[in-house]
């Protein structure tokens, strides 16, 4: 019989690989886009922002947890793509935020796209059942606190 342990261990390596899959999958779809993962996470961000207004370098930065020079990268990349756009701040014109241009737009509903064919090939074999109870799973698991402990989640 195998103990929590082993259980826990053999989950954890089940869960590296299928993220590891579906990361290639997903670069695979994306590929043709001229879309890094990054810069897609960037795109998606800056058209989600909060507070109705672009963000900032730094509020960028912070949110995607990297340093500012990475961000600069990754906005340097899509700017020469035409996804994005350096905009001064009308309030403060030392600040400069980052707008989604048309072409960004456009981007991203292809990216969306990219990402629903990804996940329906990682789900292929699965039935309609178990695709159920996996939303149910992957639900519970991105919804339990982070500063609970294992033990105590039941």
């Amino acid at each position: 019989m195998s103990s929590a342990s082993d259980t826990d261990r053999l989950l954890a390596e089940q869960l590296l690989r299928l993220t590891r899959r579906l990361h290639r999958i997903q670069k695979r779809h994306m590929e043709p886009l001229g879309i890094t993962p990054a810069q897609s996470r960037l795109l998606r961000l800056v058209s989600h922002y909060e507070g109705g207004q672009a963000p900032r370098m730094a509020d960028l930065a912070a949110r995607l947890e990297v340093v500012p020079r990475a961000v600069t990268t990754l906005v340097d990349g899509l700017e020469a793509a035409g996804c994005v756009r350096r905009a001064p701040d009308p309030a403060n014109r030392r600040v400069i935020r980052i707008e989604l241009t048309d072409t960004g737009r456009a981007t991203l509903r292809r990216l969306r796209n990219a990402r629903t064919d990804a996940a329906e090939e990682i789900l292929a074999p699965l039935t309609g059942d178990q695709r159920e109870v996996l939303g149910g799973l992957l639900n519970a698991l991105s919804d339990a606190p982070a500063d609970v402990p294992a033990e105590r989640r039941c």
